[in-house]
């Protein structure tokens, strides 16, 4: 009888393993494209994704990402509501505005820049200790005067009645050749190349002043993170694991950088602005919960200064950012 039963069996036993075999056909990867909001650099939310693609992560989470960069000019949001690129970068400031006008559906699933990118510096020959010696000085300002301007000059009881606002565009050297008192850098970038050309600055963070300010965050569509939460919650994973790793090994991470960036890169310059936003992606919020977290009173603050400036912002920032993605992702 035992015979008969085991005999009974081993058909069945062939049986199952035909059904738990695996499949010899490789599973295709999901596709989608990354567009950096400019040109290949160590702005940290680029690097995270660069460091992911080199070091296989989105490959580990199987994602084919392609990566693209915008000249600088606006084409990276106007691709991502085309669906063009499924995910991109922006200056948080900036999406408010463009989500209220002219109504791009824009949301962030990661806010990486937990203070925002830009400071102002003067020369330390000026005499200049707070914003309140600003008065009867020439302050510059890239495009339009930025929202926290008017908070910073308030927080340190100085009268903008008194101070000559000027258009600088975008070369800090107007600072350094003496054609503005005070020049609105980007944290990450121009404090490096003032001092490379010689010059010491005096620097002030509207964030070391309490203005709500924050950076650059991770942002899709609406309709992306409705129809494919699951694409965008392994592209983030391995982002995030692609800014944890450059963070434990920003040598290497330079050097990954300047691939995309090429020879004319400079070295140091890339990795001053690796550490710079490194530092800037860290708050309280992200020691409990970890780089990227966002809240609806981080977002409502800026809102609010956004349109106490006079400049557009949506009634409802909790449609302009997410947690979904981040908590997927963890």
């Amino acid at each position: 009888m035992k015979a008969k039963i085991i005999f009974l069996l081993i058909p069945i036993m062939l049986l199952s393993a035909c059904f738990i075999a695996p499949s010899d056909e490789a599973v295709e990867p999901m596709s989608m494209t990354f567009m950096a909001g400019y040109r290949p650099q160590a702005n940290l939310p680029f690097v995270g994704v660069y460091v992911a693609k080199e070091k296989g992560f989105f490959e580990d989470e199987g994602l084919d990402v392609t990566v693209e960069h915008s000249p600088g000019h606006g084409e990276h949001l106007q691709l991502l509501t085309a669906g063009k690129a499924q995910v991109t970068t922006q200056d948080a400031g900036v999406l408010l505005q463009r989500r209220a006008d002219p109504g791009l559906p824009l949301v962030s699933i990661a806010l990486i820049g937990q203070r925002g990118q830009q400071a102002f510096a003067a020369l330390p020959s000026s005499g200049m200790k707070t914003p309140k010696d600003w008065e009867g000085h020439t302050v510059g300002y890239k495009g339009t005067p930025p929202p926290e301007l008017n908070l910073l000059l308030q927080a340190a009881g100085a009268n903008p009645d008194k101070i000559e606002l000027i258009n600088v565009g975008f070369d800090p050297r107007v600072l350094s050749e003496g054609k503005v008192d005070v020049y609105p850098i980007f944290n990450s970038n121009e404090p490096y190349l003032l001092r490379q050309w010689g010059y010491d600055l005096t620097i002030w963070h509207p964030a070391d002043y309490d203005v709500p300010s924050l950076g650059l965050a991770y942002v899709t569509t609406d309709q992306i993170l409705e129809e494919n939460p699951e694409l965008l919650a392994r592209f983030l994973r391995a982002a995030l694991k692609g800014i944890d790793y450059a963070a434990a090994h920003p040598d290497e991470a330079v050097e990954i950088v300047l691939e995309y960036a090429g020879d004319q890169a400079d070295p140091d310059h890339m990795r001053f602005m690796l550490d710079t936003e490194l530092a800037d992606a860290q708050s309280e919020l992200t020691q409990q919960y970890g780089i990227g977290w966002q809240t609806h009173a981080q977002w409502r603050e800026l809102a609010e200064m956004i349109s106490d400036a006079g400049l557009p912002a949506p009634a409802d920032v909790d449609q302009a950012f997410t947690t979904q993605i981040l908590e997927a992702a963890r």
